[in-house]
């Protein structure tokens, strides 16, 4: 879905303090966003966008929003969808810098896409797995966790890749072929998690309860169904630090140290790395379970 290229936006309030443990200012947000769109919209470009603003800073409110209006820019490109409940609501779309960095502009710190493009809406071409984790969870127990998943869809024919949240966990995210409904991945991801809690009670649960959590990494597969969206690649998080959503590899992730080891400050270094094969994943094919 081509678009006419836009203006960039003009940075307002470039002092402003946006992580005030780190002291790190709207300019440096902007900055950054600007250096690393290209790999941003790697993995959320052309897809409904969803959105963490932070126009206080992340010390102050935070607003989650789904619904994009005009002031946002006319780089921000809009659609209107039939949601879930049957009403029509109008969602927003990037696709170059321009956009990026009118969001950036509109004091957003975190990018929440889809897992479909806007050209295949009702088509999802990805699955994810969000580890999170019981408070008392140490990181290794966590990455063992992420390797046995990684193993287990390996048993059904699935290649997956990791990204450290930013957060206390971690992402496995699951190319599939653009030729399944939401409900068809959800289904499979809900039995997955469940298949796993079967194996290991003791290790994980597949539901939300904190009470069931408690001792165990909560597998959410709940980022599976139509409208449900995960934080994108190379996106800030709106923690103290200023942490980064970072894919890497496995060979990168047996010697990573906690989920949020990558920061504003570092992850511009890689923007040339080749991280993620997902051509060589594209295709594939849900198993019948």
């Amino acid at each position: 879905m081509a678009a006419r290229k836009q203006a960039l936006p003009t940075l307002s309030s470039p002092d402003r303090v946006v992580y005030p443990d780190a002291g790190i200012t709207k300019r440096q947000v902007f900055d950054y966003y600007g250096a690393v769109a290209a790999r941003l919209l790697e993995d959320s470009g052309q897809r409904l966008m969803s959105v963490v603003r932070c126009p206080d800073g992340i010390a102050g409110e935070r607003f989650f929003q789904k619904h994009l209006g005009p002031a946002f820019g006319k780089a921000v490109h809009r659609i209107e969808i039939a949601e879930n409940d049957g009403k029509r609501a109008e969602y927003a779309w990037l696709d170059d810098l321009a956009g990026v960095l009118s969001l950036a502009q509109m004091n957003v710190i975190e990018f929440h896409p889809w897992a479909s493009k806007v050209t295949t809406l009702e088509k999802p071409d990805r699955l994810i797995f969000d580890l999170d984790p019981d408070p008392g969870i140490g990181w290794p127990k966590i990455k063992a966790a992420a390797r046995e998943l990684r193993d287990a869809l390996v048993e059904l024919g699935l290649t997956s890749f990791p990204r450290l949240s930013g957060g206390k966990g971690v992402h496995l995210v699951v190319p599939i072929a653009k030729r399944y409904s939401w409900d068809q991945g959800r289904d499979f991801c809900d039995w997955f998690a469940h298949e796993m809690e079967r194996r290991q009670p003791a290790r994980y649960v597949a539901t939300m309860s904190k009470a069931k959590r408690e001792g165990r990494i909560f597998i959410d597969w709940l980022r599976n169904g139509r409208g449900a969206t995960a934080v994108s690649s190379f996106s800030l998080r709106a923690r103290p630090g200023a942490p980064v959503a970072m894919p890497v590899t496995w060979d990168e992730f047996a010697g990573v140290r906690a989920p949020d080891r990558f920061k504003l400050k570092d992850a511009v270094r890689r923007i040339d790395a080749p991280i993620w094969d997902l051509a060589s994943a594209g295709s594939q094919k849900l198993p019948k379970v």
